[in-house]
């Protein structure tokens, strides 16, 4: 039996063994408290050999750092603590305390020793590790070297804990409005987060991200975390919303319920506006706008007035006793059809297509025909005509040098030709008085 009293502890109070393959080692540290529970005694050396390497009963994979201090506990009076010398022995993993005096000093009951080895990497490999003790004292007996043992154990790495708390620095967002993705997780995880449209690799020692792209609509993200030894895969979704979404394409198979539509590029900000009446077209000011389509399909239309697709083009008002036919600058304008089926013509003159065609006027005492060049009668040809009464000037033959008859006040006169010579009255029977 050893003069003194060995006792291991740990921080944490259990230690794991580090997992193969992983970035991180498992750490902790050990404390080898050495009390005097009997009789005064004096020492001059412990020496304590830790276990190194990664099997079953190794503690760690590298010699650490030993440190030692020890305390006068003297009942009844104030402790006092003092530092002793530890030095690792050449070539092994052996290490010897000694006083801070040298030689031997009193180790009297009540008193401690406490040896630390702080940070120090634990084995790979779950088990009991075992530090072993030789001490050197000396009490009334004489001197003495004896031998101990202390053990720990080393458990069996537990599974990495799944990353958690995955969520957005805000949860609604402004058009072009930046956000920042934030979680909590072991870096021993390879992480990546989804998106729509793409992904991005996360360095395994950062745990916030920024999109380059601020959403345009409401948005899921998706983070995956792998476990780099397992493979093991976790995953956390959040979701952004946008306060003004803007969508690509929107397929609603019941209905949208919505007081206006609006486009969202600059200068094309149009809107449809939904009123009790109907629809309401805006422009990009805000005032009325226009509707653009390859035919419309209407029951009936009421408009102030219809034109052509440019400015200059004929326009169709609608006052109250018909409608105005007006060309691009506004004076009256032309009807052009292929017929016209009416039950009357209101009008002071009628010609024909070209602006050489003679032309008909609609005086008090019936009608009028003209020629271009002057506004006095002219030729008239009739295929049949029934009047009453026709008044004219002259009456000519078909052919150009057919003769004809002018009506002066004493009677007739009949003429050859174009010219004024007189001319021959042919008839079947001629009766005259004189």
């Amino acid at each position: 039996m050893t003069a003194l009293t060995y006792t291991v502890f740990t921080d944490p109070a259990s230690v794991e063994a580090s997992a193969a393959g992983r970035r991180s080692k498992s750490t902790g540290t050990v404390y080898l408290v050495i009390t005097n529970t009997a009789r005064r005694t004096d020492w001059s050396r412990i020496e304590v050999r830790v276990p190194v390497g990664d099997g079953v009963g190794d503690l760690t994979p590298n010699l650490p750092e030993m440190k030692g201090k020890y305390t006068d506990n003297r009942w009844g009076t104030q402790a006092s603590t003092q530092e002793v010398k530890v030095d690792p022995q050449r070539d092994t993993n052996v290490f010897e305390v000694t006083p801070k005096s040298g030689g031997a000093a009193s180790f009297k009951p009540g008193d401690y020793l406490v040896l630390t080895m702080e940070n120090v990497t634990i084995a790979a490999t779950a088990g009991p590790a075992v530090l072993t003790v030789r001490e050197k004292t000396e009490d009334d007996d004489g001197e003495h070297t004896r031998y101990t043992s202390v053990a720990l154990v080393k458990t069996a790495p537990k599974e990495i804990p799944a990353p958690r708390d995955f969520h957005p620095d805000k949860g609604m967002v402004g058009a072009g409005e930046n956000l920042t993705l934030s979680w909590e997780g072991s870096p021993e995880f390879d992480y990546k987060i989804l998106f729509p449209g793409g992904q991005k690799d996360i360095s395994s020692d950062t745990r916030t991200w920024t999109p380059p792209d601020a959403p345009k609509r409401a948005t899921t993200y998706t983070l995956v975390a792998t476990d780099t030894v397992t493979q093991k895969q976790h995953f956390l979704t959040t979701t952004v919303q946008v306060r003004f979404p803007v969508l690509e394409t929107l397929t609603a198979t019941t209905g949208i319920d919505t007081l206006w539509v609006q486009g969202t590029v600059d200068g094309k900000k149009g809107r449809v506006t939904f009123t009790d009446t109907g629809v309401e077209i805006s422009g990009n000011s805000g005032g009325r706008g226009t509707v653009t389509a390859d035919r419309a399909d209407l029951n009936g239309v009421n408009t102030g007035w219809v034109q052509g697709r440019s400015a200059d083009d004929g326009k169709i008002t609608f006052p109250k006793d018909g409608l105005d036919v007006r060309n691009g600058s506004g004076a009256w304008g032309t009807v052009h059809a292929d017929k016209a089926d009416l039950n009357g013509i209101n009008t002071e003159w009628v010609q024909g297509r070209s602006a050489d065609d003679g032309w008909i006027t609609f005086p008090v005492e019936g009608l009028k025909v003209h020629r271009k060049d002057d506004s006095h009668l002219t030729h008239l040809e009739v295929g049949y005509a029934t009047h009453d009464i026709v008044k004219t000037r002259i009456v000519r033959g078909l052919n150009d040098d057919d003769g004809w008859i002018s009506f002066r006040a004493e009677g007739l006169n009949i003429r050859r030709g174009r010219g004024t010579e007189r001319g021959t009255l042919f008839a079947a029977n001629t009766e005259l008085k004189e």
